[in-house]
């Protein structure tokens, strides 16, 4: 601060006047000791409101970035390779962390650097009120994770379908409500925001049909229609990126599909006729054409089927303990992999869904058990010793022992609850 030279003040007051009164003459009435050679501080005075303003700037400047003190891309190569199961409370620490997690960017980078988790969806009916409930299973940490309760048109919904695209939205569409009758209405669950959205809804109401999915396209055919509950021919195609349905080439004859698998890029189902006859066709998604089939696949064909590594597998006892394959070369099923340890037929341990996880065969059974067969390419599904069945679900974890114990019993008892769709999707 520039020091003031009391000399040079222009009141020019003799500090040796005795009295006020003779003082007062000499002292201006306004203007008092100003010096023109003082000039402003360069660093002005500053409100306490102005401080406390730029310090909240400050502050938000450094609350931008994802992990203070790291560039956005390493703090996302961080932030990528937390578990999924903790993704949930990512989304509540910060804004930025929560549109990190709600965007596509987060998880399409977890799938490229292979840090992508599959999870089984696991969609169940309560026999005594017939409600629909389902549950997530991470195989990693062999737990049961939480979900949003379905919505409440298939919280009752029979004969309904579903399907999962993208690798992480899970649709329920078709089926019947006991209050509205048949549906066409058509939902989707997003694995990455844990949250229902609507699509559009199919071209024709339908229930218990067939459905599949080509090229993340998902395919329906047959079913039943309202009123008469007679089978239906039509069958229809919808295309997540055009966001639309379109009809497809009809079924051959009208059916009622009961079991349905993709091998060699076609579709493949069997089921019942109008008169209650066993039909079987096969559908080609490059012709748009469908084809009665009679071969050795579909002849004793009727328990849950999957493809993985380009090879078909089947069920072949009820409560899936035991496999078989079905070889090309001579148009036949054969014996497969046999866990030797069968638990029984009781509705509780049948099993109910076959799909593949974590690159094994996953086998689900109506207590919720959960089985995974590790098939080598090479064994085939021949026996051989680099063939594991394990179970997974529960393992070590008395909580689970006991509800599939009490299932077990509920099963031999006359329970009803049952396993009506089976999922994977990632994220």
């Amino acid at each position: 601060m520039t020091a003031v030279d009391t000399s040079a003040c222009l009141c020019r007051a003799d500090a040796g006047f005795r009295t006020a009164r003779g003082a007062k003459k000499y002292v201006p009435t306004t203007n008092l000791c100003v010096q023109p050679s003082i000039r402003n501080s360069i660093h002005p005075v500053r409100s306490a409101a102005a401080t406390r303003l730029t310090e909240l700037r400050e502050r938000s400047r450094r609350q931008s970035a994802l992990l203070p003190g790291l560039p956005d891309d390493l703090a996302v190569a961080c932030l990528v390779r937390v578990p999924r199961a903790d993704h949930r409370k990512l989304r509540l620490v910060c804004r930025r962390w929560q549109r990190l997690l709600s965007g596509n960017y987060y998880y399409s980078l977890r799938r490229t650097l292979g840090l992508a988790e599959e999870w089984l969806y696991v969609i169940k009916r309560d026999g005594r009120d017939g409600r629909i409930s389902w549950e997530a299973f991470d195989p990693v940490h062999q737990l049961w994770r939480p979900l949003p309760p379905i919505p409440k048109d298939y919280s009752q919904a029979v004969g309904f379908g579903c399907a999962a695209l993208s690798g992480c939205h899970l649709y329920l569409f078709g089926g019947r409500d006991p209050r509205k009758g048949s549906m066409r209405r058509v939902i989707y669950y997003n694995a990455r925001t844990n949250k229902w959205h609507r699509a559009p809804d199919l071209l024709r109401r339908r229930q218990f049909f067939g459905s599949c999915v080509i090229d993340n396209r998902l395919y329906v055919a047959g079913g039943e229609s309202e009123g008469v509950s007679r089978s239906l021919r039509s069958a229809e195609m919808y295309d997540p990126s055009k966001n639309r349905w379109s009809f497809i080439a009809e079924l051959s004859s009208p059916m009622v599909p009961l079991v349905g698998v993709i091998y060699q890029g076609k579709w493949f189902l069997k089921g019942l006729g109008p008169q209650q006859q066993v039909l079987s066709e096969v559908y080609a998604p490059e012709s748009d054409a469908w084809e009665s089939v009679f071969d050795g696949m579909v002849s004793g064909w009727r328990n849950p089927s999957v493809c993985i590594d380009g090879e078909l597998f089947g069920l072949d006892c009820k409560d899936g303990c035991r496999l078989r394959v079905y070889e090309a070369a001579t148009d036949s099923w054969r014996r497969g992999t046999d866990s030797k340890a069968h638990l029984g037929s009781s509705r509780a341990v049948e099993a109910a869904a076959l799909v593949p996880l974590m690159g094994k065969l996953c086998i689900v059974r109506n207590n919720m058990s959960i089985t995974l067969v590790d098939v080598v390419r090479d064994g085939g599904g021949n026996g051989s010793e680099e063939e594991r069945w394990e179970t997974i679900a529960g393992k070590g974890q008395i909580k689970t022992f006991v509800t599939n114990l009490l299932s077990t019993i509920a099963g031999r008892s006359g329970g009803k609850t049952h396993i009506v769709h089976c999922q994977v999707l990632h994220a």
